[in-house]
Order: structure tokens, then sequence, then C-alpha cells
């Protein structure tokens, strides 16, 4: 069974799993179809197809799988698909894809936080995190863990690779390696996700092989072709053969680092403390 508000709106031809909650004011659009146990709270807006998961949360006033902001799109069939166990909170708005045939994926268990957007074509990978107002533009990638702190904005068909990490404010114009700390305006790569690494259960040997890479790729002075060769002869892991494959797939290029004297001993995106002052004087 399901718990539908009277003055929800449900379209010829939606499928509904069992278990649903739609509250008041919801709209699903005809042909829309949910799976089991998902929560539409007040206001949330499914758009003509949408394909959405199981126990996905979606909050007031969610816009999912509406037309592309796409001045090319001609009004063709296209279409949204949303994987199970996602949050979706206040005024997210999911774009279908705009090519006819063509979707936008998200695949399991993220969270956009409130005002987030995905544009047409994105796929996004599982257990990533959207904070508030972060922004991708069409056709952009983020892989498994990954996480856009809040303001970032991605320029249309950059990758956002497995566990890295993005600070805020942050504009992202060129591909952002796995297991990579972000940042700038245009973001350069600043270290890595340390955190996310020891959180994600990677093991000693494994972080210490992704943290020679990124010396290779950012800290030895070495171009990319040079630094490929070199972490392929020293490095092992299944992570870091994954982190080779990313690069070697970029179109766009992946993001420049820092000067190599600009870095911290950990390698941590965190400022350096500045020095005390006292009643106005320098210490």
């Amino acid at each position: 069974m399901n718990a539908i508000h009277p003055t929800a709106v449900i379209g010829k031809g939606v499928q509904l799993g069992d278990g649903n909650e739609i509250g008041p004011g919801c709209v699903i659009e005809d042909g829309a179809i949910l799976g089991t146990h998902n929560k539409l709270w007040m206001n949330a807006y499914i758009a003509p197809g949408t394909t959405i998961g199981d126990e996905n949360q979606i909050h007031m006033g969610a816009v999912i799988g509406h037309l592309p902001q796409d001045l090319a799109f001609a009004g063709e069939p296209s279409f949204t698909r949303i994987g199970s166990r996602n949050t979706i909170r206040e005024y997210v708005t999911i774009h279908r894809g705009t090519k006819p045939g063509t979707s936008t994926v998200i695949g399991d268990g993220n969270f956009f936080m409130a005002n987030a957007h995905v544009a047409h074509n994105c796929r996004i990978g599982s257990n990533a995190m959207l904070v508030n107002l972060a922004t991708l533009a069409g056709y952009c990638i983020v892989e498994e863990s990954a996480l856009l702190s809040g303001m970032v904005v991605v320029h249309q068909f950059t990758r956002i690779g497995t566990l890295a990490m993005v600070s805020g404010l942050s504009a992202v114009t060129k591909d952002v390696p796995p297991y990579m700390l972000c940042a700038g305006r245009p973001a350069v790569i600043r270290g890595l996700n340390v955190v996310g690494m020891r959180r994600a259960g990677l093991v000693a040997p494994v972080r210490d092989e992704i943290r020679r890479t990124y010396k290779l790729l950012y800290r030895e002075g070495l171009n990319v072709s040079n630094a490929l060769e070199a972490i392929e002869r020293e490095c092992r892991s299944e992570e870091v053969k994954r982190l080779v494959a990313f690069v070697k797939e970029s179109k766009r290029g992946i993001c420049a680092g820092i000067g190599s004297g600009e870095a911290e001993e950990d390698e941590s995106i965190l400022p350096k403390k500045p020095p005390q002052r006292f009643a106005g004087i320098d210490r």
C-alpha cells in the first residue's frame, strides 16, 4: 500500500511500488516509475521519463527529471535514472538528458544537499555528496564517494574521480583525479584526501602507493606521460591502476598542482597559521 496525500497529482501510467509516501502538493507526471518505500515530501516534482529506485528521500520543492537547460534541446523524449537510498534535499534540481533517448544517471546512496544542481546527461556513481549549491554543468561525471563542497561549480564534460574532495567556492574546469584534494578558482590539486581514504577503509600500503603516485604526478617536476610511466613501474595496487586509467582517459586534461614550495608537510589544504599578534605588534 502507498500513502498518497489527496492533494498530490499522479499522472497516467505512473508505476508505483509498495510502501511509498507521497506528500501534499507532489506531482508525479505521466509514465514516471517509482520503486518501493520512497518518501516524497511536500511539493516535490517528478517529470516524465523518470525512473526512481527504492528508499529514496526527496524533500520539499525538489525537481527531478525536468527539461534540460540547453538551447539545443529539441523536446525529444529523454530520461532520468536514479537508483536507491539517495537523499535529495530541498529545491535540488536534476535535469534529464538533452539528446533524444539519452539519460541523466545517478547511482545509490548519494546525498544532494539543498539547492544542488545536476544538469543534463551527468553521471553520478554511488555514495557521492554534493553540498549546498554545488552545481554540475552538462555531461559531468562524478565517481563513487566524491565530495563537492558548498557552491562548487563544475564545467561541462568535467570528471571528478573516486574519493576526490573539492573545497567550497571552487571552480573546476579540468578533471580531478581520484583521491585528490582540490581547491581554487580555477581549481588546482592541493594534496590528498587522506581522511577520506582512511574512512573508506583503504589500507596503509595502498595509501602509501597513492601518496607516491601523487608525488610523481604533481611534486617531482615530471610531465604527465613520464609521471604515468614511473607510476606504472613502481605501483601495483588496483586503486593506483584506477587512478592511472582515469588520467589516461582524460579529454579535458587534469587539474594542475600547486607549486612545489607551497604544500604543507602533510599535503593539507588547511591554511598555515598566521603569525601571532599582540597589541598590534607582530611577534
